[in-house]
């Protein structure tokens, strides 16, 4: 497994270009699973349904299953967030992981930027960011592909994307190849 996040402000347009992408790779033969994260309370879960009356009763995890799907929701109930390499290690394998936030983590990203949303670039303070998917001219070093350019903005992802074991060991994502 490879992974590779999306990072920038709110409303650059991360999950916008994300599900443009997942399409494309898919179509190129990967597998692609993500991980999202969400800086408030949020629910997967419809309050009233079973699922949801277990968790509010203090179930640690629920599980729900379907002929379709399966989702495993679990209760930190006050322990801490757990760091992404725990988040990795739960995923099942796939080609590629697209991670949408945890700009503060240790490994690759691409950073996103919409230049109509008036906040500055992350990358001259994260050495993580590989590459920029902007509407906006930017003067650097790193790769950059516009944001309505999915092909390029794939390819930046396809090659900044680090191995799992990297990530998981905590090397630094500025260091490796």
């Amino acid at each position: 497994m490879r992974v590779v996040g999306l990072a920038g402000w709110s409303g650059a347009g991360k999950t916008t270009l994300l599900t443009r992408l997942i399409p494309h790779l898919v179509a190129q033969g990967l597998t692609v699973s993500t991980i999202k994260h969400a800086h408030h309370a949020f629910d997967v879960d419809v309050p009233g349904k079973d699922s949801w009356q277990h968790r509010q009763a203090g179930a640690s995890e629920v599980l729900v299953s379907s002929a379709r799907r399966w989702a495993l929701m679990h209760e930190l109930r006050g322990a801490d967030e757990p760091p992404l390499g725990a988040l990795l290690q739960k995923m099942s394998p796939v080609d590629l992981v697209i991670v949408e936030g945890f700009k503060a983590a240790p490994h690759r990203k691409i950073e996103v930027h919409r230049a109509g949303n008036g906040k500055g670039f992350l990358f001259p303070d994260d050495p993580g960011i590989a590459g920029i998917a902007t509407d906006a001219a930017v003067e650097t070093n790193l790769p950059v592909a516009h944001l309505d350019d999915i092909v390029a903005v794939a390819r930046l992802i396809e090659r900044s994307a680090m191995p799992i074991a990297d990530v998981l060991a905590g090397r630094s994502p500025d260091l490796l190849d």
